[in-house]
């Protein structure tokens, strides 16, 4: 198996229940290193109940996640970030009364893990890595065309720059497994297809693999090879995008929603 057809990320007989509810049910597949997986489904379907499992938001009632063969199921949040997996949320999370410039270097800050007591008294060694850290968080937001609004607060910004702030936020932490969670939700037919040519240009300057979850079935059918389909926490379909379109179960319970094709 060569390294490109690899897993990169795996989830095996993943099982979620709430209070008796089985919100994922024996879920499995494969993310292999370098694509553009999506996962896509009716709501309910389970999708982001599997990324908060992943991130070490939930535990799962029984399954494995694993990451470069790694069993990294119930691990805190901030362990599986240093591990190389980060994430976007459906409900954008900024620190909104910053600066876009300080929500890309705190993360940056948190890796390198700077010393209270260096930064405190300001030493040499310590100046400089603020000065290295503010050029790569300054580099980050011109990567993903922000570095016009570097200074400003980032509620002020435009709902669609506001997505794409998370996303630099999220690559400042140097993830190999990028997990985006509806990451065109709000946008309109032109911000879905800036979005699209966006995270396929991260995929390629960043290296980095990435797993979507999405609505707009436009972006996921351009952009994302191989698809897999929840139904009701299970795996429902797994194919390329011509496969996905043409799979009855997955018309008769997603794509043949006219509301969800929106």
């Amino acid at each position: 198996m060569t390294t490109m057809e690899r897993p990169l990320f795996s989830v095996k007989g993943l099982t979620k229940y709430f209070d008796g509810i089985r919100a994922v049910d024996s879920f499995s597949f494969d993310v292999t290193e370098g694509s553009i997986t999506g996962i896509i489904g009716p709501n309910g379907a389970g999708k982001t109940t599997v990324f908060n499992i992943v991130t070490g938001i939930y535990r799962p009632t029984c399954g494995e996640v694993l990451f470069r063969g790694e069993n990294i199921s119930g691990q805190r949040p901030d362990r599986i970030v240093r591990k190389g997996i980060a994430r976007t949320f459906q409900n954008i999370r900024l620190f909104n009364r910053r600066s876009c410039l300080d929500n890309v270097i705190t993360p940056l800050f948190q890796r390198e893990r700077c010393g209270f007591l260096g930064s405190l008294l300001g030493t040499p060694g310590a100046r400089k890595m603020e000065r290295d850290l503010y050029e790569r968080a300054f580099g980050l937001l011109k990567d993903l065309g922000l570095e016009k609004f570097a200074s400003m607060q980032a509620n002020t910004l435009p709902y669609g720059l506001q997505r794409k702030l998370e996303i630099a936020r999220a690559l400042a932490t140097d993830p190999a497994l990028l997990l985006l969670d509806e990451p065109a939700a709000g946008m309109n037919p032109e911000e879905t297809r800036s979005l699209a040519n966006l995270i396929a240009e991260v995929r390629e300057k960043f290296k980095v693999t990435i797993l979507l979850i999405e609505h707009h079935m436009d972006l996921v059918m351009n952009i994302c090879s191989p698809i897999v389909v929840m139904n009701f926490g299970t795996l429902l379909a797994r194919g390329t995008p011509d496969e996905v379109r043409e799979n009855p179960d997955v018309v008769a319970a997603y794509l043949g929603n006219r509301k969800e094709r929106k």
